[in-house]
């Protein structure tokens, strides 16, 4: 994370996301996940967020993104969530009848972590290892 001086403010102020799909059901693989990467990578650089870890498990996404003072992290999830259901739902059709019976994508939760220039190196360790935790833990019979 890089220090930013824009409109009288200088800032490192850093964000760990994770929210979850409905009913944790496992459908962010394939073409679903790269899809939902691009979307989640576009929206940061149209809304000027600086991202810096994202990674996507098959029930839920880690995303860690640099943000302005102004920017309020609960109106930043709403928007990921937001445009990403509206994309995927709009590319994948058959995923909201199929698995959501109407209803959104996202589940209504999502946990919010302030990331200090400090914890900046754990956190992307974390989230680029996410994927090699799980496969790790599944093949010892384990649960997280």
């Amino acid at each position: 994370m890089r220090t930013i001086k824009k409109n009288n403010a200088v800032h490192e102020l850093g964000i760990h996301f994770v929210f979850c799909i409905k009913y944790r059901r496992q459908i962010l693989t394939g073409a679903v996940e790269i899809a939902t990467k691009h979307i989640l990578a576009q929206t940061c650089a149209e809304y000027a967020w600086k991202l810096q870890s994202l990674e996507i498990m098959p029930d839920h996404v880690h995303i860690f993104i640099q943000v302005g003072p102004m920017d309020r992290p609960i109106d930043i999830a709403r928007t990921l969530k937001s445009i990403s259901a509206v994309h995927l739902f709009t590319k994948f059709p058959n995923l909201k009848g199929r698995k959501f019976w109407g209803s959104g994508l996202w589940n209504d939760s999502t946990y919010y972590g302030s990331v200090g220039k400090v914890d900046e190196e754990v956190i992307t360790k974390y989230i680029a290892n996410q994927k090699n935790k799980k496969a790790g833990n599944s093949s010892q019979g384990t649960s997280p």
